[in-house]
């Protein structure tokens, strides 16, 4: 079953922190196993072969997510 794993960046949005050794956290449009492509939040290796957990987001909720960003005040 762990031979089926594929993934495929369609496009950096941007980095949202530099890491140790390379790794970065970046929010991306990743297409899973073939399939549409969805937000993705989580660190990579430099060569984007290696990838850490993360989250995963629709742009319905992206969109939500960026709403309640914006209306919470960050100590």
């Amino acid at each position: 079953m762990a031979d089926d794993f594929s993934f495929s960046i369609e496009k950096n949005i941007g980095t949202v922190a530099d890491g140790k050794g390379g790794w970065n956290l970046e929010l991306n449009l990743v297409s899973w196993g073939g399939r549409p492509a969805k937000y993705d939040l989580r660190s990579w290796s430099p060569d984007h072969q290696k990838m850490g957990k993360g989250s995963t987001f629709s742009k319905e909720e992206l969109i939500a997510l960026k709403d309640l960003l914006n209306r919470i005040e960050i100590e």
